[in-house]
């Protein structure tokens, strides 16, 4: 694989770290701030919401601009939304530190997918998608429990201050390693645009969207359910959520080399292992050792949706696939947030904390239900153009 796939990867894994990390510091800047937990939680959301906006925004903004540039100028923005949040004085501040960062998260990861596959040749091009969203993975399993180590040992700012490094050695990288592509003649606003008047551009969308609130359904809600249904300390959860995250690691690069081989095929049993693990999910949460093995399948079976996602959308934009690449990412963030929510309403209702499981399984079977809708859409237009290439009787 091009070393430049080691730079985006670097740079995935810095914006992975600073998007999950506050997650495990909200104690620490509530406490310095004087706001609740709640409060503190919004810093979440309002980065999710910041990827949302820019995903698409800066993507059709930069659409005429070398991709390079576009993903310098993206680092630059995700190091000064750290810095900012390293200094803020106020809560204030730190929030919009954090949305400045967010801004530069789904136009980085929908463009830098569009470099990834245009490094490699046709039949690898899902497996390049997935080697750069391994820094994300890996994010999960070290930079995030190494960040809130850091941020409890030595202040939370510290662990803002080390994402800005990690920010600097990935836009270092991708100045020295990726290289400058021409843009595209056909590249424009207008052809961006265009591409979502395809009725399969907007089905990967929704495939997108219901695959992951499927796997956020549940995962949201991993903490709670390990604790009170299998009876784990809370100690535990921390190496719970490593098993999540190695997870996530083998599931993502399985993901792209099937993907690679036979996309749609992939994405049909991917999905519906997903929601099969979810199902089991269900009964295994009740014992500890059951539970904990599935978390690890939950992990893999999750992040296995990935790379093949964001590969479908890309090749239904062909020609254009930039903007609708970053509307991608909007989209798993879109799941991530309805799958969380469609989730803790199941648990409201006194359906108990494996309900969330009941929801992400069939939340991914009706992705997996679009991608079946999609595939044939695929197929009769096929036939119809053969029947359309064979000879008159």
């Amino acid at each position: 694989m091009p070393a430049a796939l080691l730079a985006l990867a670097i740079s995935a894994f810095g914006i992975g770290t600073t998007e999950f990390v506050i997650m495990g510091l909200l104690p620490e800047v509530a406490s310095d701030f004087g706001v609740s937990i709640p409060s503190a939680g919004l810093l979440i959301s309002g980065y999710a919401l910041g990827v949302v906006v820019g995903a698409p925004l800066l993507t059709a903004l930069a659409s005429r601009i070398p991709r390079k540039t576009v993903l310098v100028g993206l680092m630059v923005l995700f190091i000064a939304g750290n810095v900012v949040s390293a200094l803020a004085p106020t809560y204030g501040l730190l929030m919009t530190g954090r949305v400045i960062a967010a801004l530069s998260h789904g136009a980085f990861f929908g463009v830098g997918a569009v470099v990834a596959s245009s490094l490699v040749a046709p039949a690898k091009q899902a497996s390049a998608i997935a080697l750069m969203f391994t820094g994300l993975t890996v994010a999960n399993v070290l930079g995030v429990p190494a960040g809130t180590a850091l941020g409890q040992a030595f202040g939370w700012r510290s662990t803002f201050w080390a994402v800005s490094v990690l920010g600097v050695i990935g836009l270092i990288g991708i100045l020295a390693l990726v290289p400058v592509q021409a843009t595209s003649e056909s590249a424009g606003l207008r052809s961006e645009l265009a591409v979502f008047r395809r009725l399969q551009v907007w089905l990967a969308l929704a495939m997108t969207t219901l695959g992951f609130a499927g796997v956020f359904a549940a995962f949201t809600y991993i903490a709670p359910m390990m604790t009170e249904v299998a009876g784990f300390s809370p100690g535990a959860v921390t190496w719970l959520l490593v098993l999540f995250g190695a997870g996530l690691f083998v599931g993502n690069l399985i993901g792209g080399k099937a993907a690679d081989r036979s996309l749609m095929p992939s994405l049909y049993v991917i999905l519906a292992a997903l929601a099969a693990v979810l199902v089991v999910f269900v009964f295994t949460a009740h014992a500890q050792v059951p539970a904990a093995i599935t978390i690890a399948v939950f992990g893999a079976a999750g992040f296995a949706t990935v790379a093949p996602l964001q590969a479908r959308v890309m090749d239904k934009a062909e020609g254009a696939p930039a903007l609708a690449s970053a509307a991608n990412i909007a989209a798993f963030n879109l799941g991530n947030a309805g799958g969380a929510w469609l989730g803790g309403k199941a648990i409201e209702g006194g359906l108990g904390y494996t309900a969330s499981s009941w929801i992400g399984a069939a939340l991914a079977l009706a992705g997996l239900l679009v991608a079946v809708i999609s595939g044939m859409l695929d197929h009769g237009r096929r036939k119809a153009r053969r029947a359309e290439l064979a000879p008159a009787a």
